[in-house]
Order: structure tokens, then sequence, then C-alpha cells
């Protein structure tokens, strides 16, 4: 503890002393206990700082890597092609698809059953009489049902399984009912009854598609997959060809070919997200084994994390069975920098996943394969609890803080309490001191008055 002077002159001048200034100085040196405690707590923050972007940056790394050794992941997706788009189009292809060609001949679209009544001269005019609709009796005499747009409102409120619309056109203004259920089994049934524009007064009719009749008669695509033929009541079919959605376009004796594909696009840009990722956490590892510029150390240089970050991480790389002709990431177009990064060759990477894409996919997925090996490693590395090597580390750095917390507040506790005793016994002090000068005056008067000698008269 450092030394504190009192600065007061002349014991007899009365000046006393500043004792505020004066209890801050002691407290101050007695604080310097402290400094130790918070260097160590400013370094144990910047460690916890490093060690969370490290967390984030290996758990963006797991999550590349799972995308790759997901038996329902990248290397499960499929894509497909129409050699004639005009008659039909791929929709999708999901996982459970296999590879393949298929053969697809569209004899017949489906179609859903409308009906669509005469005409009236304007959607105002008034309407008369009852209506039939899938056995249901609309009344115009209702209240609101006697026009053609009351009347739709009527029918889609009544929901029976069709949707009524005012349509509009230069001939003028129809009332179209179309099934809600498409191909033949959303066969409209005759729509019955007497209804008559009153403003015209004109009979309205209605027709369904059928003897070349206005309005469409429901009915099913008709197609050959492969030479089987296949009915459907939806131009968009589904699980005709296992994992795979197609939409007929057009009806036509041209066959079309659908060929199902495995995406290895999406497997090389799952790759290369994945080398990306890796080299962020290398990146991040090196960063902590350097001194800044200034002299100053990495938060964490020569942690024991570190060390076991590059262990595990460069041991797994190395690591895992064989599948088939594949036995180590070189021959995926991986090359490994003297920096411990990795550098992809996209050419050799296309080339392999063209040509071996079940090896390079057990070389991932397979137990003890190299892409398993290193999931273990990375979530034995990551924030997990309660096992992850980062965790560990946050929550050893936790500890210490906890600690050096409690003993700074214990300390400042006792800084406190020492404060008010000293600042009394010093504003004692100072008052003696104040006091001197007044009673020297009384010591002087009394020996003057004793005698008759005043040794502070004037000479």
């Amino acid at each position: 503890m450092g030394t504190v002077g009192l600065s007061f002159g002349s014991a007899t001048s009365g000046q006393g002393f500043d004792v505020a200034t004066t209890v801050s100085q002691i407290q101050a040196a007695n604080q310097a206990i402290e400094t130790p405690w918070q260097n160590q707590l400013t370094a144990l923050k910047a460690q916890d700082t490093a060690l969370s972007s490290l967390g984030t940056d290996l758990s963006t790394l797991s999550t590349s890597l799972q995308k790759l050794t997901d038996f329902e992941g990248v290397f499960a997706e499929k894509e497909g092609s129409s050699s004639n788009t005009d008659l039909l189009s791929l929709t999708s292809a999901s996982s459970t698809a296999v590879a393949g060609s298929h053969t697809i001949v569209v004899g017949q679209l489906a179609q859903t059953s409308t009906d669509v009544s005469t005409t009236v001269s304007s959607a105002s005019d008034t309407l008369t009489g009852t209506v039939t609709i899938q056995g249901q009796v609309f009344d115009t005499s209702t209240a609101g049902s006697n026009t053609l747009a009351g009347l739709a409102s009527a029918i889609n409120s009544a929901a029976i399984g069709v949707t009524a619309s005012v349509v509009t056109d230069s001939s003028g203004t129809r009332l179209s009912i179309v099934s809600g259920t498409s191909g033949a089994a959303g066969q409209l049934s005759a729509i019955t009854g007497t209804l008559t524009d009153s403003t015209s007064g004109t009979a309205i009719s209605f027709s369904d598609g059928q003897a070349g009749q206005p309005g469409q008669a429901g009915q099913d695509a008709q197609l050959t997959v492969d030479g089987v033929s296949i009915t459907t009541p939806s131009n968009t079919v589904t699980n005709v060809i296992p994992g795979v959605t197609f939409q007929l376009l057009a009806a036509s004796a041209t066959p079309v070919q659908v060929q199902i594909t495995d995406d290895t696009t999406d497997i090389a840009t799952a790759i290369s997200s994945f080398v990306s990722a890796y080299n962020t956490v290398v990146g991040d590892i090196n960063t902590q084994e350097q001194s800044a510029s200034g002299g100053s150390s990495a938060p964490l240089l020569g942690s024991p994390i570190i060390a076991q970050l590059q262990e595990s991480l460069t041991g797994s790389i190395f690591s895992g069975t064989a599948s088939g002709s594949i036995s180590n990431i070189t021959q995926l177009g991986l090359t490994v920098n003297t920096d411990g990064t990795l550098t992809l060759d996209t050419d050799t990477l296309t080339g392999v996943l063209n040509s071996n894409l079940s090896d390079v996919t057990g070389f991932l997925q397979n137990s003890n394969s190299f892409g398993q090996t290193l999931s273990t490693a990375l979530d034995n590395l990551g924030t997990q609890a309660p096992n992850g090597a980062i965790f560990l580390a946050q929550q050893q750095n936790s500890s210490q803080e906890t600690a050096l917390n409690a003993d700074i507040t214990n300390e400042n506790a006792i800084l406190a309490t020492q404060k008010t005793q000293l600042t009394d016994e010093l504003n004692t002090a100072n008052q003696i001191l104040q006091s001197i000068p007044e009673q020297l005056d009384e010591v002087n008067s009394v020996f003057d008055s004793l005698t008759g000698f005043n040794p502070n008269a004037q000479q």
C-alpha cells in the first residue's frame, strides 16, 4: 500500500487539511488490491467473446455437415426434367423419388364440370322464380336473392360443393356455376327450375357442356405411364411415379420423357458451404494463436481449448473408413492448405459426383465414415451441454468470474466501512488541528494574567 501525506501547513496555523481528498487518496491506495482481480475479469470476458464466436462458427459448421450426413438431407434430393414442357411440366421430385426415366403419353386432360346461364341484359335486372342446383332450391323471393349477384351469394353461402360467380362480357351477364370437385366425379347434376328476368321478361336457362352446349362437362385425365393406363381426376398428378408430381398441360399422342436424377448441383453447393464453414473455424483458431501488431496477445493464446480444437479437427479430417473407391477427402477435390484451411476443386468434385455418387454418399453417411467421424468430433467440441469443449470452457470462466466478482464485492464492502471510520477519525483530527490556535490564545491569556506578560503582544 502506498503512503499518503497530509498537507496542513504549520501546526499552529489552524488550517487543518482536506478530509475528503485525504480519504479518497487512502481509499485509492487500499483499492489497488482489486486491480489484479479486475485485470483477470477483463481477460476472462475477452475469452468469453472469443469462445462465443468459436461456438457460433462451430455450430454453423455442424449444420453444414449435417446436410451431408443426414440420410434425408441433400443426398436424398432429386430433380427432374420433361422432354416436352408444352405437354407436361415437372412440379417436384421429393427424396422418396428414385432416379430413372419414364415415358408418359397424355391422352386426355381432366376437366371440372361447369354450368352457365343464358344472358341477362344487366347484372342489376330483377329475377323471379326458383332454381334447383345440386338438389337445393333457391327462391329469388328470398331477401337479397333477386339479382344474379344476390343469387350467386346465396348459392355460395349454401356450401353445396359449387362456386357461383357473375360473368360479364360483350354479350351480356351470366351466372357461372363451377363444381368444387374436378374430374368425372364432380359432374354437376342438371340445373332445373323456372327463372325469369322480370326486367326483359326472358326466361333464363342453364347448360352444362353436354351435347355441345355451353359450359363444360367433368372428365378425368387419361394417360399412360411406362405403358400403364392411368385415370386421374386432376391434371396435377402425384404418386403415379413415387415421389414425383407433374402437371398435365395438353393431350397428345407424342410420348413425353420424364427424367428423374440425383440433385448433384445442390450436393456440390452443400459441400462448398461446408468447406467455407470449416475454413471459418480454422481461421478463428489461427487468430487465437497470434499476437496483435501492438504486442497484445489473443484472448485464447496458449489456452488448452485451442490445442484441443486443432487436434480434433485435424484428426477428424483425415479419419473415417473408406466407401468403395472413396477413401479420403482429396478424392472429393479437397486439399488441406498449410494453414489448415481447405481448398475445393469444383471440377474434381463434379466429376466424382456424376461418376460415383453412391461411394461419395457412403463416405459421408456410413457408420464410422469421414462424415460421421467429423460429426461426432464437432458434437464434442461445441457449445452442447454437458460435454462440449466450448461449453465446459465457458462454464469454467463463468465460475472464475463469479468468484472474482464476489471478492470485489466483499472488498468494496470492507472499503465502504473503512471509509466511514476513516472519515470520522480524520474529521476529529482535523477539528483538533483547527482548534490549536484558539487553545494557544487561551493559554497565553492565562499566562498574561499571571505574569503580566503576553507573548503575543505587539513589540
